[in-house]
Order: structure tokens, then sequence, then C-alpha cells
């Protein structure tokens, strides 16, 4: 009898052991938006391969402009033809998938003159895109999960007031930077210092002091240091194919799981790979050829 006793200690203490342990496990976030051939928004959740999808990009906002979306040809925010991506977007988050709008892009114009201003921008994407209410919501009624800060152009200043605006509205809200690899990042620096960002996916591409060249040394160097960052999730951004970054980065899917992943997944701070971007990937498979390493 005392050993069935001691049994049952035994299996119930590993219960509680496994409910008590964190429920996230790495995944793979993807931008789509850029690529009218990369499919559907439903179509892109539907392969089952990501965890977070960035709807890029809401390209123009902020200093007193007009805010727009720039969905390249999937549909015309002018005349409201982008509510119905709201089906889309519920479709994905109820397979428990992350949509979240992203902010700038390579090609944007978008700036931040003032703290005013941020909060004037995160009002707009409370009302509009999040959990707010307005007569007007560019991608419907759906209510996405958070935002996506790519920012490429311009000064590093307030973004953190937009961050940190932002998080005043719903703390659960989250937040996700795209810094380049060379650390600190010239745009985000100050707002990923406000530690209010849940992902940071850095870019390791395009940017041949810290990318994959030859061998991962200078990569795995700049991967340290981003993880000794505020930044609760670090995810290593790649290109799905050459062409996807002119610039170089790439990493073949073997080399990546052999060479690389291995050294990163020990981190406390890993969080998965961020893909640029879902045309690329739909047309090389990288996902496919990563997803079960990652």
């Amino acid at each position: 009898m005392a050993s069935h006793i001691e049994t049952s200690i035994i299996l119930l203490s590993l219960v509680l052991f496994s409910l008590c342990k964190p429920s996230f496990s790495a995944g793979i976030a993807i931008y789509w938006g850029q690529n009218t051939d990369e499919g559907t928004l439903t179509e892109t959740c539907a392969t089952g391969n990501y965890q977070f999808v960035n709807i890029a990009f809401l390209s123009t906002f902020g200093s007193g402009s007009t805010p727009a979306l720039n969905l390249a040809g999937h549909c015309d925010p002018n005349n409201n033809g982008c509510t119905g991506l709201s089906t889309d977007i519920k479709s994905c988050q109820g397979q428990g998938i992350k949509v979240l709008l992203s902010l700038g892009g390579g090609a944007g114009s978008y700036s931040l003159s003032s703290a005013d201003d941020a909060t004037q921008v995160a009002s707009y994407l409370w009302n509009n895109f999040l959990g707010g209410q307005s007569g007007s919501r560019p991608l419907g009624d759906a209510v996405l999960d958070g935002i996506d800060f790519d920012i490429e152009a311009g000064s590093g200043q307030f973004w953190d007031n937009l961050a940190n605006a932002l998080k005043r509205f719903n703390q659960n809200l989250n937040l996700a930077a795209a810094p380049q690899c060379p650390f600190p990042d010239a745009h985000l620096d100050k707002a990923i210092q406000t530690g209010q960002f849940d992902f940071v996916w850095v870019q390791f591409y395009n940017n041949p002091q810290c990318q994959y060249v030859d061998n991962a040394n200078n990569l795995l160097a700049a991967w340290n240091q981003w993880t000794s960052s505020p930044a609760k999730q670090v995810f290593l951004g790649l290109p799905a194919s050459p062409a996807a970054a002119p610039s170089g980065g790439f990493i073949p899917a073997d080399v990546l799981t052999s060479q690389v992943l291995p050294s990163i997944k020990s981190s406390a701070k890993y969080g998965g790979i961020m893909i640029w971007n879902r045309f690329a990937d739909k047309q090389n498979g990288y996902s496919n050829s990563i997803k079960a390493s990652v």
C-alpha cells in the first residue's frame, strides 16, 4: 500500500510540475502583404507553418500625415476595399495565430514629430486596428493582436513614446520590433530599451557585418548582444530566398538547422525564426524545410 501511495504522490507532482511550466514554444513569424502572388492571408495561415503573421505595411503615418495602408495590390484601402480582410484575420486567430499590423517598412513615408504626435498615432492605431472603436476601420471589425515596428527610416525619436502609449491602452497588447542586426539599432534602440516589446525579430540580412557569410561567427556574436537587450523574446530574422535579401543573409535550410539553430536555441530568450517574406517562402518552401527544427 505504501508503495502505491508514494507512486501516486510522484505522479501528482509530475502533473503539477507540467502545469507550471511555461507554455510558449518557439515558432515562425512571417510578413504578408507585399506581393499579390503570395496568396491570401487565409491561405497563408492555413499552411500551419506560422505562429505570427505581420500584415505589411501601414506605410504612411505621423507628423500630420493621413495614415495609409500599402498592401501591394491585395486590396485598395482608399475605397474600403481591405475591410474584407477581417474574415481572414479572424480565421487566422481561430487557429491560434497572432496577427499584427506592421508599421513602416523600407519604402514608407512615416515619422513621429513629438511625444504628442506619438500619442495621437497610438490612439489612431488603437481605435482603427485594435480594441478601440472607430467608424472607419481599414481592415474591418477584426481586432488585431498587436503592432509590429519595422522602422527603417527617419530618426530614432519618439518610438519609445509610441510603444509606451500603446501599452497604456492594454498592457497585454503584443508589441513586436524588427531592428537591423547591428547592435544597437539606429532607429529602435530607445524603444526597445523600454522593455515593452514582447517579440524582437532581428533582421540578420542585408547587413554583412552581422549576417551569415560563409560561417555563423558574426551572426552569433550579434545574436548574443541582442539577447542581452530588454526584449522578452528574440527571433532570428532571415530571408526565405536569396532574392528576398539582395545584400545577403540567406542561410540554406540544412546550414541553418546544423550550424546556427543548435547554438541560438540554448538562449532563454530564443523565440523562433522570423521570415521575410511570404511570397519568397511560398516560392522557396523555406518554412517547410525548417519548421521541424525551430
